[in-house]
């Protein structure tokens, strides 16, 4: 087996390589979603069918944008499995597994390793004991440079391991201090209030950001691409960059695509009511990227 190629400290260069689980493997049919739902805090019980299809819709876009898709394997393990992203965070040289806050989903981490000695990705380590990390709390604001978002599913003994297992591979680990916002039960990660598009644009929604972290933002020369407050709650904030400036997002918020084209940036749609809205996870919620072209 060759060696394997995993450059990603980044969260917007050319996305290349990515896995995502099927709604059909994380939701396994309509009763299993029906008897979920509510436990795990969604808006309203998805469609199995319709998010099938909506999973095949998001994966052939993906396809079609130069991304090679690779799949989770089938685990019943909660409709929350479908959101990949959380359970991993990846670094140039291989994957860090998780541990989750939501208690719910504890059981994730493993079936990424599972996923990953399946695709020849090593992994570094994973997080353990008390300490608590979300992939969706962990942004790379620069490529030796990583911020990570400190909030109700990721502690600080979760950031401590994460920057020893890292180690050299980073120059800065940023603890970003996470708001209570809807409390401890709500769906709330960095990644809710801040989606790169290029290494010098950002889309964030301001209200909720941190003001240390939005300064540090702008001196490092990032330009912000506001999110207005009716577009907040339908995810206009969690955007998949593809390649620089190239993203893709849930369709309906119109506002936000205008200000992300405004800025120079070119967006694609997919329909996510399924799979996205009821759940509050968007398209980065439903990807873990393996590598990225960093040029």
């Amino acid at each position: 087996m060759p060696e394997p190629s995993v450059r990603y400290q980044s969260d917007s260069a050319f996305l290349k390589r990515v896995v995502l689980k099927h709604a059909r493997d994380a939701f396994v049919d309509q009763p299993s979603v029906d008897t979920q739902w509510r436990a795990l805090n969604y808006l309203a019980p998805p469609e199995f069918d319709a998010a099938c299809r909506e999973s095949d819709a998001f994966a052939s876009l993906l396809g079609e944008l130069g991304v090679e898709v690779a799949r989770m394997p089938a685990a019943d393990i909660g409709l929350d499995s479908l959101y990949v992203r959380d359970a991993s965070v990846v670094c140039d040289r291989g994957a860090i597994l998780c541990s989750m806050g939501k208690a719910a989903r504890r059981r994730e981490p493993e079936a990424a390793r599972a996923a990953y000695d399946s695709l020849g990705v090593p992994v570094l380590g994973a997080i353990e004991g008390d300490g608590r990390l979300e992939g969706g709390d962990v942004v790379w604001v620069g490529p030796r440079a990583v911020a990570v978002g400190r909030g109700y599913r990721t502690n600080d003994e979760g950031i401590r391991q994460l920057t020893a297992v890292l180690g050299d591979a980073v120059d800065e680990v940023l603890t970003v201090p996470l708001p209570h916002w809807n409390g401890p039960d709500d769906v709330f990660h960095l990644m809710s209030v801040i989606s790169p598009l290029d290494r010098d644009l950002a889309l964030v929604y301001s209200p909720l950001l941190p003001v240390p972290f939005r300064e540090t933002l702008l001196a490092r020369g990032i330009e912000l691409v506001e999110v207005p407050d009716d577009e907040f709650d339908s995810l206009g904030c969690n955007v998949l960059a593809v390649a620089p400036r190239v993203a893709v997002a849930v369709a309906g918020n119109p506002e936000t695509r205008r200000r992300m084209e405004a800025a120079g940036a070119l967006v694609h749609l997919f329909k996510g009511e399924e799979i996205c809205a009821k759940g509050c996870g968007g398209p980065t919620c439903l990807t873990r990227p393996l590598e990225r072209d960093v040029v």
